[in-house]
This record gives C-alpha cells, sequence and structure tokens, in this order.
C-alpha cells in the first residue's frame, strides 16, 4: 500500500487535505508519485506543479515536498501545497 498526503495551507492555516492511495504493483515508487500528485491536482482543480530542484531535494531527505507560487504556471490563491508520503510497501 502506498499513500500521499496532500494538504493547502494559506496563512498558517490548513484549507485542504486529501489522501491517495495507491494499491499498484506495477508502478515504482516515482510513477506513484507522479499518479496521486495528478490526482491530488485533479481532486483540488489544480494545475500541475514543477519539480524544481530545491524541490526534489527536499522530497528526497524528507519524503515530504512544498510546491510554492514558483513551482505552478498559473496563479494560486493559497500560500503552499504539501506532499508526503506516509505508508509505503
Amino acid at each position: 500500500m502506498f499513500r500521499l498526503w496532500a494538504k493547502i495551507w494559506k496563512d498558517n492555516h490548513l484549507l485542504k487535505d486529501i489522501v491517495i492511495e495507491n494499491d499498484d504493483n506495477e508502478l515504482n515508487r516515482t510513477r506513484k508519485i507522479f499518479a496521486a500528485l495528478d490526482s491530488v491536482c485533479y481532486e483540488f482543480d489544480l494545475s500541475k506543479p514543477m519539480w524544481l530542484d530545491a524541490t526534489v531535494r527536499e522530497f528526497q531527505k524528507h519524503d515530504k515536498a512544498r510546491f510554492y507560487q514558483d513551482n505552478f504556471v498559473d496563479t494560486i490563491e493559497f500560500d503552499y501545497l504539501e506532499i508526503q508520503v506516509i505508508e509505503e510497501d
């Protein structure tokens, strides 16, 4: 079981959150993360964020990443989108 928790924050308040689960053992870890992020963006009606070098380093180190305005092409109405892996097989 792979689970990714996504949260939208504004002014240090949690606005929305969702947990995405993926049982597909055919996918590697990276593809599971991208698929979960696609699902998050669909559920929250967001454009897909770009993975900047700093975002990738943060995710590799902590299994958590924050996507700020710089990561999005469109204007966002919140401070950042945070994703975190909470369970892996």
